[in-house]
C-alpha cells in the first residue's frame, strides 16, 4: 500500500467513525506525527495535500523544517523544555504541550522580546495518572488557565491528553471521557479562553478518541509504519 493510499484509508476511517457518532466529520483535524520520519517521505504526504505535521523533539523538527515547504503547519506534541522556547514561539502552528507555569512565563518572555502577540497553546493534562506521561493533575487546570491571564501573549486552544499504555478499551475510554468532561467544564469556568481544540487519540485508539468527542488526532504509525524508516 502506498503512502497516498495509507493516508486515505485513514481518512476515511476517521470519516465512518466521527458519522457513525454524529460528529461533523469534518472539524475532526488530522495532525501527521513524523517522528523519526526522514523529510522526502514528509515531503510525499505534502504533495498528497497534507499540511499539519507534528514533531516530538524541538531539534529534529528545526533540522526538517530547513529542507520542507513553508506552508506547512508545524505542531509541536513533545515535552518542551524552557530551553527550546526560543526556537518553537512564533515558528509553529500550535504547542500541544504547555502544562507547567515555568514553561508558560518562558513561553510569554520570549514572545514579548520577539514582538509576538499571540502563541497558541493546548494545556497538556495527565488524564491517566502514569508517572512517565507530561501534562498537568486535572484538579490543577482551571488554575492554571486562570492564571494565564497575566501571561496575555499565550493563546489558550484547548486541551491534549495522551491515552493510557494498555489495551484495556474501558480504561483508555474512560481516560478520553473525563478529558471530555473537563473541556466541557473549562468552557463555562474560563470563559477567556477559547477551547476550540480537543486534542487526543493516536493510531492505536483514535476511534475510541473520536467516539468520546476529539477532534484533532496525533497520527504517526498508520502512515509511517516502522518498517518503512
Amino acid at each position: 500500500m502506498t503512502l497516498v493510499e495509507r493516508i486515505q484509508n485513514l481518512k476515511q476511517s476517521i470519516n465512518h467513525w466521527a458519522t457513525r457518532n454524529s460528529h461533523d466529520p469534518a472539524p475532526v483535524r488530522l495532525v501527521i506525527v513524523t517522528k523519526t520520519v526522514p523529510p522526502e517521505m514528509i515531503r510525499s504526504a505534502y504533495d498528497a495535500g497534507e499540511r499539519d505535521f507534528g514533531e516530538n523533539r524541538v531539534q529534529e523538527w528545526r533540522e526538517k523544517k530547513e529542507e520542507l515547504p513553508t506552508d506547512i503547519r508545524w505542531h509541536l506534541i513533545g515535552h518542551l523544555q524552557k530551553n527550546k522556547v526560543k526556537y518553537v514561539v512564533g515558528q509553529v502552528h500550535l504547542i500541544h504541550s504547555l502544562d507547567r507555569l515555568e514553561l508558560a512565563d518562558e513561553i510569554e518572555r520570549q514572545a514579548q522580546k520577539k514582538g509576538i502577540h499571540e502563541v497558541p497553546c493546548l494545556l497538556q493534562v495527565n488524564m491517566s495518572g502514569e508517572e512517565t506521561k507530561s501534562g498537568m493533575d486535572p484538579d490543577y487546570v482551571s488554575r492554571f488557565a486562570a492564571a494565564m491571564a497575566n501571561r496575555p501573549s499565550i493563546k489558550v486552544k484547548g486541551l491534549m491528553t495522551i491515552g493510557p499504555f494498555t489495551e484495556d478499551e474501558a480504561r483508555i475510554r474512560e481516560c478520553f471521557r473525563e478529558t471530555r468532561r473537563l473541556f466541557e467544564s473549562l468552557k463555562t469556568e474560563q470563559r477567556s479562553h477559547a477551547w476550540e481544540i480537543l486534542s487526543m487519540g493516536m493510531s492505536a485508539d483514535y476511534k475510541i478518541a473520536i467516539e468520546e468527542g476529539a477532534n484533532m488526532l496525533r497520527i504517526g504509525s498508520l502512515i509511517f509504519p516502522r518498517n518503512l524508516k
